[in-house]
């Protein structure tokens, strides 16, 4: 759904706003954050003309460049950027800063939306500028990207508990290479916010203020990132554990076909021999050749089975 939403400081308090026109009766100097929602053309065209901006298409805004993350001119910053949604999607976002008001452009509803709307409304004082709104909404999706590998883990260590050499199957191999893809998903997408952090430590521009918190984010993106290393070799492991266990139950199957193949083996010898009708055998004109025969094959089959029993083959 499209919509525009415009915060702006009144009496020590921090309103919003919905409608564009607000621009033309409140302060420039009052606006804090205009958060674009998949916003028409018109609504953006009004916007850019009205701060001197340039508000990039989608596909812009996916460019995977180094120049293209992070855009830094005389009075303007442009940070691009992928939130992911729970299912793994990851959204683009666009942030523009100038004139210290933070002009966010997106094309999905995101959690750290709406917490950071939420916590702006709770603490209005700790929110003077584009610059804090701009940290806070990094600082809450590094938090929310910390709660799912916090569930990503979970589910590993579940996974791991349910592997078992009776319990072996191709769908625990499939759930072990979903959640491979799923953590390099989380990674990436970390990894994307430590670049567009570390560019706004080293701007220059963002207050005195705000240095710590990016700094406090910077060292969690970095703990995440070897929490995720982590949890990939987990995966590796678990993969290998499975097919260590495929092999196994293989290995089993094969050593049951071979000693059916062996023990059937001498009374095959028997029954060929005997099977062969020539003449001069005596033993066909024996009255008890027959039951003889069976006999004997039984013996060899039981000798062997001795045999193999006491070599713990079996």
């Amino acid at each position: 759904m499209s919509e525009i939403k415009l915060f702006y400081k009144e009496d020590a308090r921090v309103k919003m706003s919905r409608d564009i026109n607000t621009l033309k009766r409140v302060p420039l100097s009052d606006f804090i954050w205009i958060d674009l929602n998949d916003a028409t053309d018109e609504i953006e065209d009004q916007l850019e003309e009205f701060l001197k901006i340039y508000i990039q298409e989608e596909e812009e805004i996916e460019e995977i460049e180094i120049s293209a993350r992070y855009m830094q001119t005389e009075d303007t910053i442009v940070a691009n950027s992928h939130f992911m949604q729970d299912d793994y999607v990851m959204e683009p976002v666009s942030f523009i800063i100038k004139s210290n008001i933070l002009v966010s452009v997106r094309y999905a509803s995101l959690k750290a939306f709406h917490e950071t709307v939420r916590r702006i409304y709770a603490n209005p004082r700790q929110y003077t500028s584009g610059y804090h709104v701009l940290a806070s909404l990094l600082e809450t999706r590094v938090e929310l990207d910390a709660d799912m590998i916090e569930d990503m883990t979970s589910y590993i260590t579940n996974l791991s508990s349910t592997i078992k050499d009776e319990e072996v199957d191709n769908d625990m191999l499939i759930n072990i290479k979903d959640l491979q893809e799923k953590t390099m998903l989380i990674r990436e997408n970390i990894i994307d916010k430590q670049r567009v952090v570390s560019n706004m430590l080293k701007s220059g521009r963002f207050p005195k203020d705000t240095q710590g918190q990016l700094s406090m984010i910077i060292k969690d993106i970095n703990s995440l990132i070897e929490h995720t290393n982590f949890s990939f070799e987990r995966l590796d492991y678990l993969q290998d554990a499975f097919l260590g266990l495929v092999n196994i139950q293989q290995n089993k199957i094969i050593k049951i076909f071979t000693i059916v193949s062996v023990v059937f083996m001498p009374p095959t010898l028997v029954a060929s021999i005997y099977g062969m009708n020539f003449q001069s055998m005596p033993e066909l004109s024996w009255e008890y050749g027959y039951p003889l025969a069976l006999i004997l094959m039984v013996v060899t089959v039981v000798l062997i089975l001795v045999v193999f029993y006491k070599k713990k083959w079996l």
